[in-house]
């Protein structure tokens, strides 16, 4: 796995999510690796399975987003074409589409993701989410979002899920994140796997190749109160 800019994009319990999937992996005998690729690093779009970027301040995603263009995005575009799963949240869920426009200046992203994210002057979008993701068999994504950026899926482009309670990409259309294959970008934090450890168990499975119930099933009774918890706080 490599974690990209973990000390500037981590300012919403990011590291929770690396925690996560290590000891999912640990408890089942799973080799695990965590590389950190930050400003002025390279990155190795063959060696991972799972590349990881989290959110920042304004600031920070301005030299992250330089950064991931200058040096990075060849890579990580080399690794969605081989299917690796590349996971954006919140800052880095905008960097991973087409720009995030903030008052009048136009920050490119890498473009994974056709979507575009704009800063307006209205309120930030914050509380408690539940959604329904696409494609996996009714199951609930549940987190917190606090995003001042509203944004816009292209034509043909997938979202993650469903909204059932809180505003999602833009607090109207009633999606939330998007995806393409296995490139995936949330607003959802809080952080997302430690409430959704089903979702961390599906990234781990598709990462090595197998279907989720291949994996050694573990002793989740707590794990499972949170997230009918956190289902709970989001009215959903």
């Amino acid at each position: 796995m490599c974690a990209l800019y973990p000390d500037l994009m981590n300012i919403y319990a990011d590291r929770g999510n690396l925690i996560v999937l290590e000891r999912r992996c640990a408890w089942r005998g799973i080799g695990f690796e965590l590389t950190p690729s930050s400003l002025g690093e390279p990155l190795d779009g063959e060696r991972h399975d799972l590349y990881y970027i989290g959110g920042g301040q304004d600031r920070d995603q301005r030299l992250c987003a330089e950064d991931l263009l200058a040096l990075k995005a060849g890579a990580l575009r080399q690794a969605a074409e081989r299917d690796a799963i590349v996971l954006g949240v919140c800052g880095g869920y905008q960097l991973l589409g087409a720009a995030y426009s903030l008052d009048e200046e136009r920050i490119e992203g890498v473009g994974l993701l056709d979507v575009e994210t704009v800063r307006g002057a209205g309120e930030r979008l914050i509380g408690n989410v539940a959604i329904e993701p696409l494609g996996f068999g009714g199951e609930v994504l549940a987190g917190f979002e606090n995003h001042g950026g509203r944004t816009t899926l292209g034509e043909g482009q997938e979202p993650l899920g469903r909204v059932l309670d809180g505003h999602g990409n833009d607090g109207r259309s009633g999606y939330e994140g998007a995806r393409s294959g296995n490139t995936i970008g949330t607003y959802l934090h809080g952080p997302l796997l430690p409430k959704n450890v089903w979702f961390a168990d599906w990234l781990i499975a598709q990462a090595l190749g197998r279907a989720t119930d291949e994996l050694a099933p573990l002793a989740d009774e707590i794990e499972q109160a949170t997230h009918a918890a956190a289902i709970r706080a989001a009215g959903a």
